[in-house]
């Protein structure tokens, strides 16, 4: 795979988590869901193209 690709799919799924950290904080559990779901979706689009990144428990279970 391309390094522009990894490279663009890890820093999205770093704003997704970012965005899912801050949706907590503020208590919108409804927008951390959603972000959540961005999340998982990034962690298989990784998964199929090979990609390794690192997540955490939590997020191996949304996967």
């Amino acid at each position: 795979m391309s390094d522009v690709f990894d490279q663009e799919l890890r820093e999205q799924l770093a704003e997704a988590r970012r965005q899912r950290a801050s949706a907590r904080a503020a208590g919108d559990e409804d927008g951390a869901q959603a972000y959540a779901g961005r999340v998982s979706e990034l962690l298989r689009i990784a998964g199929r193209h090979g990609i390794e990144v690192e997540h955490v428990t939590e997020e191996q279970e949304e996967v």
